[in-house]
C-alpha cells in the first residue's frame, strides 16, 4: 500500500515538473504526461529499496526506549535551535554560499542527539531536582511508583509470595543488567550458583505469568557504571523508585544515598512473634556458642536464641528467660539465660 502511495506522488511530481518544462517548449500536456511517466518508472526502481531502508528504520527506532528517545529529540531540537541563532553570521560566508549553514546545522543536529542520547540520566535528575525545588511548602513524600529488584532478592523467591498476598504496590522494575547477572549466574560452572541462578528466573517467570503485577523490563544502562548496586542506586534516582533488596549493603548504600529502600528481611522480622525480656520461653540447645559457655538455640521461625551457660545443656529442652533482644536488618537476635540458673540465684 506504501510503495503506491510513493508511485502516486512521485508521478504528481513529475506532471508538475512536466508542466513547469511546457511553458519553455509550449507543448503543456505531452510534457506533464511524458514527466509523469518518467517519474513513475524512477518510483517503481526505488521504491522497493526505499521501503526497505524505512522499515529497518522503523524496527532501530522501535527498539530505543522511550526516554532515550525523547532525550535524543530534545538534544536534536536544542542543537538545530543554536543552528538558527548562527545563521545571520554564517549567511555573511558569501563565498561559501548555502553550504555552510546546512552543514552547521546538520553536524549540530547530531551532536545535539547524541549528547542528549548520553546525557539522558543526568536531565532527568536536573528535571526532577527543579521541580522539587519549584514547591513552595516542602509536602509529604510523593508516592514512588517503581519498585527495583536486585539480584539478591529475586534468587531469594520470597518476593514472589510478598507480591501475591498484594502488600506490594507499583510497578515492578527489574533492569535489564540484573536480568544479564541473574543470566550469567545460571550459566556459571558452579552447581550452587547455576541452581540459584535458574530459581531467580523461574521467579521472575512466575511474577509476570502468574501473579497480577505490573512488570517493568527496564533496557537502559549505565555504562559509566560496572557494579550492579551501583547501577541500580542510580536507576532508583532516575525513576524516583524504591529499591527491593535483602542485601544488608545495599540497604545502608541505598540509606547514604537518600534512595528509599524495602528490604523484605525487615518485613520478615516485623511479622515474627514478639519476644519480650522477662519471657519464659522452651527451646532446645543445639550447638556451643561463640563466647566461653554459651550455647545456640533456634526458634521455630528460625530466630536464633544465644543462652548464657547453656552449653552444659546441649542436648536438652530447657526453659529459658529472655533478657535482651537485639534487632536489626540483618535479623534478630534473642538474649536469655536457663530459669534454673535464674531460681538459684
Amino acid at each position: 500500500m506504501m510503495r503506491k502511495w510513493v508511485q502516486v506522488i512521485f508521478a504528481i511530481m513529475g506532471g508538475v515538473l512536466g508542466y513547469q518544462w511546457s511553458e519553455w517548449s509550449g507543448q503543456t500536456l505531452w510534457m506533464a504526461a511524458l514527466g509523469a511517466c518518467i517519474m513513475c518508472l524512477i518510483a517503481a526502481a526505488i521504491a522497493g529499496y526505499g521501503m526497505k531502508l524505512l522499515l529497518k528504520g522503523e524496527r532501530n527506532i522501535a527498539s530505543i526506549p522511550a526516554a532515550d528517545l525523547l532525550a535524543g529529540t530534545f538534544g536534536l531540537v536544542v542543537g538545530l535551535f543554536i543552528s538558527v541563532l548562527l545563521f545571520p553570521v554564517l549567511e555573511k560566508a558569501i563565498w561559501i554560499g548555502a553550504v555552510l549553514p546546512v552543514i552547521v546545522s546538520s553536524v549540530l543536529g547530531v551532536m545535539g542527539f547524541r549528547i542528549g542520547y548520553v546525557k539522558k540520566d543526568e536531565l532527568a535528575q536536573i528535571i526532577m531536582k527543579s521541580r522539587s525545588q519549584g514547591a513552595d511548602k516542602p509536602g509529604p513524600r510523593p508516592y514512588e511508583e517503581h519498585k527495583i529488584l536486585d539480584t539478591s532478592v529475586i534468587i531469594d523467591g520470597r518476593i514472589a509470595d510478598i507480591c501475591k498476598t498484594g502488600f506490594i504496590e507499583g510497578t515492578l522494575v527489574i533492569p535489564e543488567f540484573v536480568l544479564e547477572e541473574l543470566q550469567h549466574i545460571a550459566d556459571s560452572s558452579d552447581l550452587l550458583k547455576r541452581n540459584r541462578g535458574r530459581r531467580g528466573l523461574d521467579i521472575l517467570n512466575k511474577i509476570q505469568k502468574e501473579l497480577e503485577v505490573k512488570v517493568l523490563i527496564y533496557e537502559g544502562d549505565f555504562e559509566d557504571i560496572s557494579e550492579v548496586d551501583s547501577k541500580l542506586v542510580r536507576l532508583a534516582k532516575v525513576l524516583q523508585g524504591k529499591v527491593i533488596t535483602n542485601d544488608f549493603n545495599l540497604n545502608k548504600v541505598c540509606e547514604l544515598q537518600g534512595v528509599s529502600v524495602l528490604n523484605i528481611n525487615d518485613l520478615a522480622n516485623a511479622v515474627k512473634p514478639v519476644v519480650l525480656p522477662g519471657e519464659e520461653i522452651l527451646v532446645q540447645v543445639i550447638k556451643d556458642g561463640k563466647e566461653h559457655g554459651q550455647g545456640v538455640a533456634y526458634l521455630d521461625d528460625g530466630t536464633m536464641i544465644v543462652v548464657e551457660g547453656g552449653r552444659d545443656f546441649i542436648g536438652m529442652l530447657l526453659e529459658v528467660m529472655v533478657t535482651s533482644v537485639l534487632q536489626t536488618s540483618a535479623g534478630r537476635m534473642i538474649f536469655a539465660k536457663p530459669k534454673l540458673l535464674e531460681k538459684a540465684q
